[in-house]
């Protein structure tokens, strides 16, 4: 009883807070980071241990301001999750702007690889603004949670605009169906998802354990692979979906050397902007020769 009262409790949050008038959306979301910077927890503990891993040469002191900072960005980013699940079409494109070097229009097999900045879940613009623009679908792999409840609903918000959200328990071929028809395919394979299809590769000079669907799909489709990345616009009013063009002679002959390469991409984007990382996943909870887990 008390469960589902909080499920439907959450909902009448979002939706209070998707009819705030933006500004007043950002400095709320600004202040819960506040705040949840202040608060001792294990996810706390997590972004701390995070930043001091991949930035060593970095003093106490400065590992503890950029934990602060990335707090407040995503505390930010939390709230404005009511735009991103119940927001307009409208609402969606003042949020975020799209600028990208291939023609969306053209249907080419591709695949979008997604970064987890705490910004956005950039992707959902391309879904809003598919029918007016004449792009194709978005389509890619969800992972379950842990709530059936909002599993259900976050699944039906993201498709609201047409979208496909694919189990990515068992369902590579619907997938591979997916890039073959032209529609875009958002992957993020910046998580540690487990030992299954994934490798260790570099990450800020650390074995990471990394999925390697990326340079396999790509393989089976011929689809180009492209670096989708949702950042903070200079000003802070609002956001820049960047899709690039696609990488160079990927994939190669070997998936290792591939998800190493986009490892590398992912670092040297980070490094411009460290504290709009997602610092409170736990990176490399899995690892190598079985080393101690560093939580």
């Amino acid at each position: 009883m008390f469960s589902n009262f909080s499920n439907y409790l959450s909902v009448a949050v979002l939706r209070i807070l998707v009819a705030l008038p933006y500004e007043v959306l950002v400095r709320l979301g600004y202040g819960l980071g506040f705040l949840m910077a202040l608060i001792p927890s294990e996810r706390n503990r997590v972004v701390q241990t995070n930043l001091a891993l991949c930035f060593p040469e970095l003093s106490a002191q400065k590992i503890n301001g950029l934990r602060k900072q990335h707090w407040r960005l995503l505390g930010r980013s939390l709230v404005e999750k009511s735009i991103i699940w119940l927001g307009t079409k409208k609402q969606l494109a003042e949020m975020i702007e799209v600028q990208s070097e291939v023609d969306l229009c053209d249907r080419q097999p591709r695949i979008l690889v997604n970064m987890h900045f705490v910004g956005i879940e950039g992707s959902i613009i391309l879904s809003a603004l598919a029918q007016e623009k004449g792009w194709p679908r978005t389509s890619g792999f969800f992972q379950r949670m842990k709530n059936p409840f909002f599993n259900k609903k976050i699944i039906a918000w993201r498709n609201r605009f047409g979208g496909n959200s694919i189990d990515r328990q068992g369902n590579t071929i619907a997938l591979i169906r997916e890039i073959r028809k032209g529609s875009f395919i958002i992957i993020a394979p910046d998580i540690d998802l487990g030992l299954k299809d994934s490798t260790f590769v570099p990450f800020f000079n650390i074995q990471t354990n990394t999925i390697t669907a990326v340079s396999r799909l790509a393989k089976i489709t011929g689809a180009q692979v492209c670096m989708m990345i949702t950042t903070l616009k200079p000003d802070g009013l609002g956001y820049i979906c960047h899709i690039s063009r696609p990488l160079k002679n990927f994939p190669s002959d070997d998936p290792v050397v591939d998800t190493a390469r986009l490892n590398q991409i992912f670092e040297a984007e980070i490094r411009l902007r460290p504290a709009q990382y997602y610092w409170v996943h736990k990176r490399f909870k899995n690892r190598p020769l079985n080393e101690a887990s560093p939580y």
